[in-house]
């Protein structure tokens, strides 16, 4: 063969394949090696959610966590995400708990966790790292305890406040230690990102992508009653739909386009998202905060709200389009009905509320919809939550409200 026609032959098939790709068929026919079995959103912790440093000086770390998809092994994800300096980890754990709210654990379930086969780990500034696989068998919805032993603390801490989930921290290297007495006791998670399993076919993680009524305001420790909780609740009970996991990502106070609590939402996109293991699937739930700070802020002209509107559908089309290039499903929540809180808004923010709604139902803009709005608004005064499912702060579902949430995902959006 001449080599011009060899070279056209492989032209030829490179355009084949680069076809195939555009077109999605090896997205679909390649199943991920991991899937994301728990994940968070990492930030740096506001100041009343930030740890002494002499409480993370020669301490163990015990932390809970909830996994959304089972396995014969896992493997975890340590996060210095917003860490400024090297942060040395000289043992990590993993066991089954004993009991919700309680550091005790089954001793003689428990496992070293190795990175790249030492027991110990040094993550760089702005970094996570994964774990080697762990043998360490979970189901669908089982509790593990990460135990893990820093020297120093980190120079920024980097974690999740909004854990629901109680923490155990006390000095010393106790990482396999059966129980904690004495151990300090607080609501969050710090340092520690995601939990993988490997991927079964057809496994794929969904993301829930929000603010603080994805990340369950109001939920009381230990009792994963948020509607992504209970979404994958209910994806468990669905045969078909058993290798579907939920991955947690609300941040309190999340905005579409400026920093709150965290990071704005299309800055953690990519991490939060698209970079998240094996996910096929993203549900974005985001807006309120953004109408509510600029309700806060006093009047604003006609041509003020028209931009308001502009620059968070910008956003959403920005996301839209990132979740479709890498074949991720995107997947639009409307807004849900806010007057009557703390945010005073006027006649004139539940017009942009029900603009952005608007938007987001077209057909085209997401790749499906589910409308919380719907089932959470009074159908008497559209503006407001339905008493029944309003925790009392006219913002924030409560757990009734939480479980309607999850209720009026259709699940055949899921499906295979």
């Amino acid at each position: 063969m001449r080599p011009s026609s060899r070279f056209s032959n492989l032209r030829r098939l490179a355009s084949a394949g680069l076809l195939m790709l555009a077109l999605g068929a090896p997205a679909q026919a390649r199943e991920p090696a991991w899937v994301g079995a728990w994940a968070s959103s990492q930030q740096v912790p506001e100041p009343r959610n930030t740890l002494p440093d002499a409480a993370l000086t020669d301490a163990t770390v015990r932390q809970i966590v909830r996994v959304t998809a089972g396995g014969p092994q896992i493997r975890i994800r340590l996060s210095n995400a917003f860490g400024t300096a090297p942060l040395r980890f000289s043992a990590v754990h993993v066991a089954r708990p004993r009991a919700p709210g309680s550091a005790a654990i089954d001793a003689a379930s428990g496992r070293r966790v190795t990175f790249d086969g030492r027991a110990e780990i040094t993550v760089p500034a702005g970094a996570e790292y994964l774990s080697d696989p762990v043998d360490f068998a979970v189901r669908a919805l089982d509790s593990v305890a990460v135990s893990f032993h820093l020297p120093a603390a980190p120079a920024v801490q980097t974690g999740h406040p909004g854990s629901r989930t109680t923490t155990f921290h006390l000095h010393g290297q106790r990482v396999a230690d059966a129980d904690l007495p004495g151990a300090e006791k607080v609501v969050r998670w710090y340092q520690l990102a995601g939990i993988d399993v490997p991927a079964a076919p057809r496994s794929a993680a969904i993301v829930a992508f929000g603010d603080s009524i994805t990340d369950g305001y109001g939920v009381g420790p230990d009792r994963n009653e948020r509607w992504p909780d209970v979404l994958a609740e209910r994806l468990q009970q669905v045969p078909s739909l058993r290798r579907l996991s939920v991955l947690n990502h609300g941040i309190g106070g999340n905005r579409l386009l400026l920093d709150g609590l965290g990071p704005n939402a299309l800055a953690r996109f990519e991490r939060d998202v698209l970079a998240q293991t094996g996910v096929r699937y993203v549900i974005v739930l985001e807006g309120v905060n953004d109408l509510g700070t600029a309700a806060q802020a006093g009047a604003m002209s006609p041509e003020a709200h028209a931009r308001l509107v502009a620059d968070m559908i910008g956003v959403y089309r920005q996301m839209v389009a990132r979740a479709r290039a890498r074949g991720i499903k995107a997947i639009g929540a409307t807004i849900l009905p806010f007057a009557g809180s703390f945010y005073k808004p006027d006649a004139a923010h539940e017009a942009d509320r029900q603009a952005l709604n608007a938007w987001i139902r077209a057909p085209g803009n997401f790749d499906a919809v589910i409308d919380f709005d719907a089932v959470m608004r009074d159908p008497a005064q559209p503006d407001r939550m339905r008493a029944d499912l309003d925790s009392g702060d006219h913002l924030h579902p409560s757990m009734a409200g939480y479980r309607a949430m999850a209720e009026a995902v259709p699940l055949s959006l899921f499906k295979p």
